[in-house]
């Protein structure tokens, strides 16, 4: 089983590495992007009993690893 953790910058936190990308992109004619953010995506190969039981386990790591919560959102998609 997989979970697939998508970690990002909460909304009003600044975004430099975004605003560079932002910048970077107008640079190249990409001049239809309004904004950008940017994040991590983690993915874990797990070994769990159900798709319930990952979630629960793979939210215990965000909470306590994987993602600042004071700063950052996450999401989980767990797959088989």
């Amino acid at each position: 089983m997989k979970a697939i953790v998508n970690v990002y910058l909460k909304e009003g936190v600044l975004d430099p590495q975004g605003k560079a990308v932002h910048h970077a992109l107008g640079a190249l004619g990409f001049t239809d992007v309004e904004n950008v953010r940017v994040g991590k995506q983690i993915v874990l190969d797990l070994k769990a009993d159900s798709m319930r039981a990952a979630e629960e386990e793979v939210e215990k790591m965000c909470e306590t690893l994987l993602a600042n919560t004071v700063i950052e959102d996450y999401s989980i998609e767990i797959v088989q």
